[in-house]
């Protein structure tokens, strides 16, 4: 067996029998890649069913002096998972990666944003630029807000349509990781900056593929990921913010805003669509402050 058809074949499994989205196959399949090139460059290019666990081993040690521990943690995972597959498929009989330990990699706190600072940001946008008479900076208004407010994945907000917004009920539907559909609530506010979006969305000739896709750029394509990027960075530099920030930022900083303001935890869990509530108690780690005026307020004996 190749590495090509393996990696045709694991990626089949990944979004027939798991049901992933594409950008999380794309992860796995970097993972895979990345042992191939490896093995390109220090050795000859060993079969997915020959190579053993000392080449494994190798590899992980040279990624090891290039990559943080979170990253060596995530491309020892994305590799053990490629090789059961092999395992389960009856290409092998072992996998290298089972007595190869992940690095502790402690719990990394989210990056957060104040309230004055994401207003900054919003009003760093230039509302007047346009391009073939088709204002930009409030399509770009109207991402940040549906970004902080609703809390969106990158993937998530390029992918909204506009089938997606019920507006009259106070929702849009969001389709989260593995394709699972969630709602969540939208805010007056952020309601008004996309009706003044879809004002201008209305002068372009969109291409019938894109005819539902709600952020688009002047040419009538869906965003990619980048462009979000892109538009968040340089807005950081125009206000001189001092901080690394990206679309996960307004995501991080609206799950912390809503327990800081007394959110309830299960809550926060079905809004951001974390599958387990132990991936969103992260944001208990980030600010305890408003812990105490909880206990004080409600607790019987205060």
């Amino acid at each position: 067996m190749t590495w090509q058809n393996a990696i045709n074949d694991y990626k089949h499994y990944l979004k027939i029998e798991r049901g992933l989205s594409n950008n999380s196959i794309e992860s796995y399949e970097r993972d895979v890649q990345k042992l191939i090139f490896y093995l390109e460059r220090h050795h000859d290019l060993i079969s997915p069913i020959a190579i053993d666990k000392n080449t494994i081993q190798s590899f992980v040690y040279d990624a090891s002096k290039q990559i943080n521990a979170r990253s060596q943690s995530r491309l020892i995972s994305g590799l053990r998972s490629f090789f059961t597959y092999l395992v389960f498929e009856d290409y092998r009989t072992t996998n290298p990666l089972d007595h190869i330990e992940s690095p502790k990699t402690g719990r990394k706190l989210p990056d957060t944003l104040s309230i004055k600072e994401i207003d900054s940001l919003i009003e760093a946008i230039d509302l007047s630029k346009s391009y073939n008479n088709i204002y930009i900076g409030e399509r770009n208004r109207a991402i940040l807000e549906t970004l902080y407010s609703c809390g969106l994945r990158v993937s998530e907000l390029i992918n909204l349509k506009i089938s997606d917004l019920f507006f009259e009920e106070g929702f849009i539907k969001v389709t989260g990781k593995g394709n699972k559909q969630r709602f969540v609530p939208i805010g007056n506010t952020t309601q008004k900056y996309i009706h003044i979006w879809k004002q201008e969305r209305n002068k372009i000739d969109v291409p019938t593929e894109f005819k539902d896709t709600l952020f688009l750029n002047h040419r009538g394509h869906q965003l990619t990921r980048a462009m979000i990027f892109t538009i968040i960075k340089n807005l950081a530099k125009a206000i001189n913010l001092n901080k690394v920030i990206s679309p996960h930022t307004f995501r991080h900083s609206f799950a912390t805003h809503l327990l800081e303001n007394g959110a309830d935890l299960r809550a926060i869990q079905l809004m951001l669509g974390h599958e387990s509530i132990t991936t969103t108690e992260i944001y208990m780690h980030i600010d305890r402050s408003h812990l105490k005026d909880v206990l004080l307020k409600h607790h019987p004996r205060n």
